[in-house]
């Protein structure tokens, strides 16, 4: 089993899941005061619109106030169950964007191979495949936690399975939660941790915890970086 780098807010209840299309339907519910002004706004069918708005009351409660009559069908209003729902949403997306907008891990090493763009970076855990556009000698890498992949060792796949070629084994020395989003750090030899995020629902699956053993995938064209002149003092 993996994480899946997939982190668009969101938030369940009883297995519906209330995302960003969601919110941008309630929203316009909000400002046009009808549901069918609102579907129509978003290019979307008022049948569909209406349909949603269904699953995700069965699921989260009353969301919407309709009032019959008029040429668009009756008004619509959110109720309070509704505002509290869009606040959570906010909380969470917010939860995410603080815990990501740090999450990077620069990594340095020297240039071995060149192809093109892509290079081989010798660094102290290892080879990185990278996308460096020119320059040798020294390269400085940048690597986004959103496109690091974790894995169980036992049940990593081979490197014919996959396109993430960069691979290393390590331990986690670092747990930090959000509400809805975990920033993980895996120690794999390098000069620091290297920085992943996944749901909650994903650490507590694979059991990621301070000291539990991983496998950190991620492929090249993830890991972009520069050539770095050395001066001599």
């Amino acid at each position: 089993m993996d994480t899946r780098p997939a982190f668009d807010a969101y938030i369940s209840s009883d297995g519906v899941t209330l995302d960003d299309r969601d919110v941008v339907l309630l929203r316009a519910i909000d400002r046009e005061g009808s549901l069918n002004t609102a579907a129509e706004s978003l290019g979307r069918s008022y049948a569909h619109a209406q349909r949603r708005i269904v699953e995700l009351e069965d699921a989260f409660g009353s969301l919407v106030e309709r009032q019959r009559g008029g040429s668009g069908g009756g008004g619509s209003t959110l109720t309070q169950t509704a505002r509290e729902l869009l606040a959570a949403f906010e909380r969470t997306r917010a939860s995410f964007e603080g815990v990501a907008e740090i999450a990077e891990t620069v990594l340095t090493g020297t240039i071995a191979e060149r192809d093109g763009e892509l290079v081989t970076v010798e660094t102290r855990a290892g080879p990185i495949r990278a996308l460096v556009p020119e320059g040798n000698g020294r390269a400085q890498l940048s690597l986004r936690a959103d496109a690091v992949t974790l894995t169980d060792p036992a049940d990593t796949p081979v490197p014919e399975h996959t396109s993430a070629r960069n691979r290393f084994t390590g331990t986690i020395v670092g747990v930090e939660s959000g509400e809805r989003i975990v920033r993980v750090a895996v120690d794999v030899g390098i000069e620091e941790p290297i920085l992943a995020l996944v749901t909650e629902d994903s650490r507590e699956t694979l059991g990621l915890e301070a000291g539990s053993d991983v496998v950190v995938s991620f492929k090249a064209t993830a890991t972009r970086g520069v050539a770095v002149e050395v001066t001599e003092s």
